[in-house]
Parts: structure tokens; C-alpha cells; sequence
């Protein structure tokens, strides 16, 4: 303030001060309103969004020579490194949607947490990733082992030899733990309910479609074979989580894709009926058993599907029916579909191309939330547009993942 040898009087000093004192409350509530939509869609602790993420982040993805092999190692030494590229594009868009509760697939299964998934936390989520970001918290967090590159002692693949690998494993994969899956959560897992249904066999589902061999008429798998296999490509977990006295369900998955196989149509079939034991699942259908032995049927009201389902109603390659097991069930909510003006942009002139989630243009991951317990506020994909300032963060595989994130805005109900 100009000083012009005149003194102010004491009234006008105190207005004078009013006023500061009022524009800089004023300021400050903006940039805590920024902050708080910025935060995430979570403005009170019933409002949740809730988030799937293929993340492309299993070790090929990280082999820097092709005869380089694959290994768990890959990954946790990337993660140590704190400074992958991939790695810190996957950590920003998190940080830019901030999901309260988030299913990762394809995060390689890691048992030692402080060398996998809390490495992840602590090096990249923690760590503002651009300018005007925040680092994101997520206390809890779920992993447990896959059947992804588990081997099996048969010949799954039907070339007469039985590896324990790839297509010889109980899911496809190379290692044990390859595409596994990890849920982080701002509240609280209850772990020691989870359920996880890894070891569920596929010949105990009835009306199982077993593949059949189309030259010969026989079952593709062997006598031996059939009665062991997982039904599973990954597994399927049930979570318990609490938010402000309230418990919701998440239902996570990541059926194999349905191709790579022949006209037997192995995976295609495996696709549809891991689909379809989620839906018996909420069906309370009774040959169910977890990994405990238990048949007690799903006791939840609240609950929300999170995964890539590999499964897409345009899809040639998906069965007939396999998503209308989700779409049409009593208890799921089904009715609104995330879009984003990325996935449009990258497929014009094809059927549903808003409701793209992957680069290969098609709709795979899902958010689907029960019609009981919540009320749906709003969801989207983080796909943005080409010439768009984060466009540099989906442009390519290579640069975070060929999947999105899509979400969900939920208000819990009654």
C-alpha cells in the first residue's frame, strides 16, 4: 500500500484487514474445492468411485532381451527402480481419477508385498507423477495366488505334450503368478472373510460346456484331465469391504480371453462359464464351493463386478449369451454404461465404439454394481482424446496399457 504521509484511521484499518482476511478465505476455499474434485468423486464417505485397471504389469512386459527370461524378478526390480516409465504413466492415471477402491489385473502376483504391490504404492502412487498432482493412499490392499502359470501335470494344449507351461498350465502362463490381480482400497478389506474360488473345478459346474474335439466327437481334455481342471484362468475373489459402518462386496475376475485355441473352442467356452460362476455365484446356486470347502451361498446386498472380463457383446468371439448372464441378472445393475470420447475417437464408425475400454476396440472391462445398495452417480473411462495433453499416457501399450480404467461414481443407499 502506497504510503502518501497521511495516517488511516483505526476503522479503516480493520476493514482493511476484513477484506484481506475475506479474499483469502475466498481463495483458499477454490483451491480446496480443485482439491477436493480432484481427490476423487468421494465427497462424503458414502459417495465412492470404484475403478478396474488392466495394467499391463507382468514381467514379459519388461524384458529388455527377448532371450531374457521371464520371472517375477522383472517386475519387482522395475518396481525397486521407482523411475519406469510404464510404470509411473500407469501410477498417473490413477493419480489423476484417484479411485477409492481399484482392481488391478495383470499385476503380477507378488507374495512378498514389500517387494510387489507395497513397492508399487510406496515408489510410484506416492509420488506425484505430474506437476499439480497429488500422491494417492490406498492402507489396504488384497493379493493372492492365480492359477495363471500354475502347471498342470497334463496336456492341456493337445499337442501331445504336457509342459506345466503356457497353455499346459491351469491358466495361461509362463510363471507362477503371470496376470495376477490386486485390489487397493481406502477402507478397509476384511480379510480374513474373503473368498476365493481359485481351485473351483470346471466339471463340477452342471451344464458345464466341456470342449469337444469337432473331428473326433470326444472330449478335447483327457479322462485325466477333465475332472482337475480349474475352472478359473485367474481366480475369482469375493472381498468384504467396510465404509462407514456399511459393508460392500467386491466381486473381482479376469476370465482367459476366448481366443488363441482352435474350433474346439476351449477358451471361448471357458470364457462364458467363468462368466457364468459369477452369475450362479449371486444366484446363490448350490454345487458352489471356496477354496475352504465352503458351499455357503453369497450372503452380501451390496456388492460391485470389477474386472476384464475379456468378454464383449460385439464381439464375434465371445459366445452367445455370456455377457446377458451379467446384463439380464435380477440383482445386477447393468443400465449404465461408461464412455469416454477417446474410445470414440479411436474407433469411428463402429458399433458402440464410445463404450470402448481397449485399444483393440472392443468393450472388455467392466463395472457392474448390484441394484441393491447403491445409487449410481456418474462413470466414465480415462481415455483421452488425441492432441490432448494426457494423451501421451495411452498412446501406446507401451505406454501404460492396451486396457483403460474405467470406474464408477456410487452412492451408497439403503
Amino acid at each position: 500500500m502506497q504510503d502518501n504521509g497521511r495516517k488511516m484511521p483505526l476503522f479503516g484499518v480493520v476493514c482493511a484487514l476484513l477484506l484481506c482476511v475475506s479474499q483469502w478465505v475466498n481463495s483458499m476455499e477454490k483451491i480446496t474445492e480443485a482439491q477436493a474434485t480432484a481427490e476423487s468423486s468421494a465427497l462424503t464417505p458414502t459417495q465412492l468411485r470404484i475403478a478396474t485397471f488392466n495394467v499391463s504389469m507382468e514381467a514379459t512386459n519388461y524384458q529388455t532381451d527377448q532371450n531374457e527370461e521371464a520371472s517375477l524378478a522383472l517386475l519387482e526390480d522395475a518396481l525397486a527402480s521407482g523411475s519406469h516409465p510404464q510404470i509411473r504413466n500407469i501410477a498417473e492415471i490413477i493419480q489423476r481419477v484417484r479411485p477409492d477402491i481399484l482392481l488391478l489385473n495383470e499385476f503380477d502376483y507378488i507374495p512378498q508385498q514389500a517387494k510387489g504391490i507395497d513397492q508399487f504404492k510406496k515408489r510410484y502412487l506416492a509420488v506425484p507423477q505430474h506437476s499439480g498432482l497429488q500422491p494417492v493412499d490406498y492402507p489396504y490392499a488384497y493379493i493372492a495366488p492365480v492359477n495363471t502359470g500354475e502347471p498342470s501335470p497334463f496336456d492341456l494344449s493337445g499337442d501331445g505334450k504336457a509342459t506345466g507351461k503356457g497353455a499346459d498350465a491351469w491358466g495361461f502362463g509362463f510363471y507362477p503368478g503371470q496376470y495376477g490381480m490386486v485390489v487397493l482400497s481406502r477402507y478397509p478389506i476384511a480379510a480374513d472373510q474373503v473368498r476365493s474360488f481359485q481351485k473351483f473345478k470346471w466339471a463340477d459346474m452342471p451344464g458345464a460346456l466341456k470342449p469337444v474335439d469337432p473331428e473326433t466327437g470326444q472330449s478335447w481334455y483327457s479322462a485325466e484331465a477333465w475332472p482337475e481342471l480349474r475352472l478359473s484362468s485367474k481366480s475369482l475373489w469375493d472381498l468384504p469391504i467396510t465404509v462407514a459402518g456399511q459393508t460392500l462386496h467386491v466381486l473381482a475376475s479376469h476370465p482367459t480371453p476366448p481366443v488363441f485355441d482352435g474350433p474346439e473352442d476351449r477358451n471361448g467356452r471357458r470364457n462364458h462359464d467363468e462368466i457364468r460362476l459369477l452369475a450362479d455365484y449371486l444366484s446363490q446356486a448350490g454345487y458352489i464351493y471356496d477354496d475352504n470347502g465352503s458351499k455357503a451361498p453369497f450372503s452380501g446386498q451390496r456388492f460391485v463386478i470389477l474386472g476384464d472380463l475379456n468378454a464383449s457383446v460385439y464381439s464375434k468371439d465371445t459366445l452367445p449369451g455370456t455377457l446377458d448372464q451379467l446384463f439380464d441378472h435380477s440383482a445386477i445393475n447393468a443400465s449404465f454404461t461408461p464412455t469416454s470420447k477417446g474410445a470414440h475417437q479411436n474407433a469411428p464408425g463402429v458399433a458402440g465404439a464410445a463404450e470402448h475400454t481397449a485399444a483393440w476396440k472392443s468393450r472388455a472391462d467392466y463395472v457392474l454394481p448390484s441394484k441393491q445398495g447403491w445409487r449410481i452417480v456418474d462413470g466414465g473411462v480415462f481415455w483421452p482424446t488425441q492432441g490432448s495433453a494426457e494423451y501421451r499416457l495411452v498412446a501406446s501399450r507401451k505406454a501404460s496399457s492396451d486396457h483403460r480404467l474405467v470406474y464408477l461414481d456410487l452412492q451408497i443407499t439403503d
